[in-house]
């Protein structure tokens, strides 16, 4: 394991890196943190991250990613419930999420970045005034061996829940067996070779960049996403392999024809996309663009790389999100459990061999929930054309893909109910060209009360992250409901999406 690390325009050698991934595991067994435990990271895309990925996995301990955008109450929740004893979060996200530490998380501050390329505002008083010791000295002052892994750790991923609290996804450990069947897993959706990432706190990209470390690939590690600086990028380090999701895909198709002239990307061979449903407009543009590089996978945390679609079948068969990978298992099935003819839509029943059983920390129920005949299910519609390709539709649960990032509405619900003058609401998504969906807001306000969308978006981004934020609002006199007295959420929904090849 010796990745090259390039960032903010120089690399990290592989024997410096190892040697921090090294240091890293040392203070973390120095902290009392045993096989199975799990550590909480929240930093923003830099190569600490994946030195504490790596360190927690050669250890055995689990790391949780836990979104730099979330706020004190976000945090305070994944905290509590993984049960995470030791926290590293960057300077600067500090003061956004102070309040949300729980009593008795040891917690570490990374040093802030360059500023080279940011548009970060660092607190420059934060760590002086902050009883905090920095993650890195810290690190650099341990002097102990590391004891030998008894199984490899992983991520705890925590995905976006139905009830407004997110749930961590915990595996059981993988076969040998499964472990074989997963390389050839990723090999095939991701490509996992010498590459850029994306943000790494997402579940595929920092899967993605673990497994490519572990193949002693060259990394490229961006700050943040910049369409025209990506391009430099490829064009001057001669990039092979990226992850990229929708919506940069279609900021990149945004820049003017004159910019993207300016930039050779024939050295790519391989884009991997699985963060969100991609329109067959877009996957086009980027074929006739960078050429039959672009591959798309059907994934989840939950269900693992299902489907695999490469740029010769997207062009064959628009829209579709590919067929089920070598050990993976597609059915749709109706509501009663019945298996549907090719052609019908259903609910998308999946599961890959590689895969271990898993269950929702707290909330085995839930997980439950997922099952039928040993498949599980995420609420996604579909169906299976009659070469076995599946085809996504619609969502027949609440959740919402902007960007890439899961979102669901059961939690911006939860905190708009909390507002004074708010009598009811529904969060649900609707299209844009440029995010997938946005979320809309809509809302009956109490009788005789009068709050503006401004006042409601700033009450929610002092409680939730930035982007779980409505950007519009619509007011109801009385939102329609059905027979039982639940909001007719569907109802509101549909108008947005007439005219629309699928509702995702």
């Amino acid at each position: 394991m010796n990745p090259t690390l390039h960032f903010d325009g120089s690399a990290l050698p592989p024997a410096t890196f190892q040697a921090r991934c090294v240091a890293s595991a040392a203070a973390l067994v120095e902290l009392g943190l045993l096989p199975g435990d799990a550590v909480a990271l929240m930093c923003r895309n830099e190569p600490l991250l994946l030195e504490l990925m790596l360190a927690a996995r050669s250890i055995g301990v689990d790391y949780c990613m836990i979104n730099w955008h979330f706020k004190g109450a976000e945090v305070h929740h994944i905290l509590a419930d993984s049960g995470s004893a030791v926290l590293v979060v960057q300077a600067d996200l500090l003061s956004q999420m102070r309040d949300g530490i729980p009593a008795g998380v040891r917690t570490f501050v990374a040093q802030p970045l360059p500023a080279t390329r940011r548009a970060f505002a660092i607190d420059g008083g934060l760590l002086a005034d902050a009883p905090y010791a920095t993650w890195e000295a810290f690190r650099d002052a341990r002097q102990r061996a590391v004891p030998p892994e008894q199984r490899p750790g992983s991520m705890r991923a925590y995905t976006s829940g139905t009830t407004g609290l997110p749930k961590g996804v915990r595996r059981q450990p993988p076969t040998a067996a499964q472990v074989a069947l997963a390389n050839e897993m990723y090999i095939t959706a991701l490509g996992m070779e010498n590459g850029m990432c994306a943000p790494m706190y997402h579940s595929a990209p920092s899967g993605y960049v673990v497994q490519a470390a572990m193949r002693d690939a060259d990394l490229w590690i961006e700050p943040r996403f910049e369409a025209e600086e990506v391009l430099r990028v490829i064009a001057a380090e001669r990039i092979s392999h990226l992850y990229i999701v929708p919506t940069m895909m279609r900021r990149l198709l945004q820049l003017a024809p004159a910019v993207r002239a300016q930039y050779d990307v024939r050295s790519l061979r391989f884009a991997a996309s699985t963060g969100a449903p991609c329109d067959a407009q877009t996957k086009r543009s980027m074929i006739e663009w960078w050429g039959p590089v672009l591959h798309e996978a059907y994934a989840a945390s939950e269900l693992g790389y299902i489907t695999h679609i490469d740029s010769h079948e997207a062009l064959r068969k628009p829209g579709a999100a590919g067929r089920p990978l070598p050990g993976a298992t597609v059915k749709v099935l109706s509501e009663e459990g019945i298996e549907l003819a090719r052609g019908q839509v259903g609910l998308v029943y999946a599961r890959h061999a590689a895969v271990t059983d898993f269950t929702y920390t707290h909330n085995d129920a839930a997980r439950r929930r997922l099952e039928r005949d040993g498949l599980w299910t995420l609420g996604d519609m579909g169906y299976l054309d009659e070469d076995g390709y599946l085809f996504l539709v619609d969502r027949n649960s609440d959740m919402v893909i902007s960007g890439g990032v899961n979102i669901y509405p059961a939690e911006i619900e939860a905190a708009l109910h909390g507002m004074p003058g708010v009598a009811d609401c529904a969060v649900f998504g609707i299209p844009d060209d440029d995010y997938g969906e946005a979320l809309l807001a809509a809302v009956q306000l109490v009788a005789g009360a009068s709050v503006s969308a401004e006042v409601m978006q700033c009450w929610l981004r002092e409680r939730l992250a930035n982007y779980k934020v409505p950007h519009k609002f619509v007011f109801h006199t009385e939102l329609p409901r059905e027979d039982t007295g639940k909001i007719f959420k569907r109802k509101l929904r549909e108008p947005y999406w007439i005219g629309r090849e699928r509702r995702i």
